[in-house]
């Protein structure tokens, strides 16, 4: 997206660079990093930037509207519903395509979003390192908002700890240890000093948790829980001793009902030129004529399981609760980076961070990911090169 930033980048890179940059990025938590890193950064211009966060706040102003709540009740399940919901999502990620308009020129197109915590340690560590391999020009930075590596930490330490001290905040995960996304679990650790907790290893008495603190060896009271649990993973995971949808003496950050107010959900209420045109299937009383060019999602599902890339009319009648899936017309990926054989599409997440009292929240990071695939993921883009997890730099 910046040529000039493009072309100096790919003439300067070899595959032992690459190679020495992996080795460097795997050595502190060796066997942690358990997705494909690409191997190049975006680059991203102020022109574009601001489309982004103009589309961006233009979603913030529907979710703090005062009406956003009750427009979202029919969201959460009631069986996964958690009692004392707090005011706002401690965290907000939008994902973006990088897309191409009539006139030819870039514009982002909005795909998903969630008020759920992201990989907001990694996207601190791997860029430091990606710094020292290759030649990332001082004005461009992942950091967004007039942050810098410091100021960042800061308010990613007010919004996981709140008042609390270090020792009273879990980071909780199931099987943290063998899910994908671990190296942001250690990479937080490192950086707010939290212990990262199995769920099935959650202490119960009457309505308070403990955990094992590794330091001291001692039953320690846990007073916030920075959640990273998916309750889809959850449902599936058959018994556990702590059910955390209970009537717990613990405050979330962020609570798990804002995983599903802000999602797929939301979609249809949205109407912006960035926004593709969403609808709830049971409000659709004829489907489209161009149904190729549209996406079905099921609501309550995460990572893209069950979604029909070419849907039919035979998909939608198989459809038993309507109401639970939305039709999204489809976005056509821009071949955005040249690579060494075929271009590569992008997608890249807006990363907020929401504190405690805040009116809005504030945009703090972002990460990428490059695809050569019909979709952005790791099924669709098996035995590829140049795709994979990246980061954004933007220019200052």
């Amino acid at each position: 997206m910046v040529p000039f930033l493009r072309q100096a980048f790919n003439n300067t890179f070899t595959r032992e660079k690459y190679e020495a940059f992996l080795k460097d990025l795997h050595s502190p938590y060796p066997g942690a990093i358990d997705f494909r890193i690409a191997e190049t950064p975006v680059f991203i211009p102020k022109t574009f930037a601001a489309q982004l966060t103009d589309t961006c706040e233009y979603i913030i102003d529907v979710i703090t509207d005062p009406e956003f709540k009750q427009r979202t009740e029919r969201s959460i399940p009631d069986s996964d519903r958690v009692p004392h919901e707090n005011a706002h999502s401690h965290f907000l990620a939008f994902d973006f395509g990088v897309c191409v308009d009539e006139t030819g020129q870039w514009q982002p197109q909005l795909i998903e979003m969630q008020g759920f915590a992201s990989l907001y340690g990694f996207q601190v560590f791997y860029p430091d390192i990606l710094r020292r391999h290759f030649d990332i020009p001082e004005n461009y930075s992942q950091y967004l908002n007039g942050l810098d590596r410091d100021s960042y930490l800061s308010e990613l330490r007010t919004v996981v700890l709140g008042s609390y001290a270090p020792e009273e905040v879990i980071l909780l995960e199931l099987r943290p240890h063998e899910q994908k996304t671990r190296i942001d679990f250690y990479c937080t650790q490192d950086y707010l000093g939290i212990q990262v907790v199995d769920l099935l290893e959650l202490i119960q008495e009457g309505k308070k948790l403990y955990y094992i603190n590794a330091g001291t060896g001692k039953k320690t009271l846990i007073k916030r829980i920075y959640n990273r649990v998916i309750f889809d993973e959850l449902n599936a995971a058959g018994h556990y001793d702590v059910d955390i949808r209970s009537d717990l003496d613990v405050e979330f950050v962020a609570h798990p009902n804002w995983f599903y107010r802000i999602s797929k959900f939301l979609l249809p209420y949205l109407h912006h030129p960035h926004v593709p045109d969403s609808f709830f299937l049971n409000e659709i009383k004829q489907p489209p004529a161009d149904l190729e060019n549209y996406v079905l999602k099921p609501l309550f599902s995460f990572a893209g399981q069950g979604v029909v890339i070419d849907v039919t009319h035979a998909d939608l009648e198989k459809i038993e609760h309507p109401e639970n899936w939305i039709l999204q017309r489809k976005v056509t990926y821009a071949d955005l980076v040249p690579t060494p054989d075929i271009p590569a599409k992008v997608e890249i997440r807006m990363m907020y961070l929401w504190k405690d009292g805040d009116a809005r929240p504030t945009l703090a990071i972002n990460l990428a990911r490059l695809s050569k695939g019909k979709m952005i993921g790791v099924r669709y883009n098996k035995d590829k090169e140049w795709v994979g997890g990246s980061v954004c730099f933007f220019e200052r």
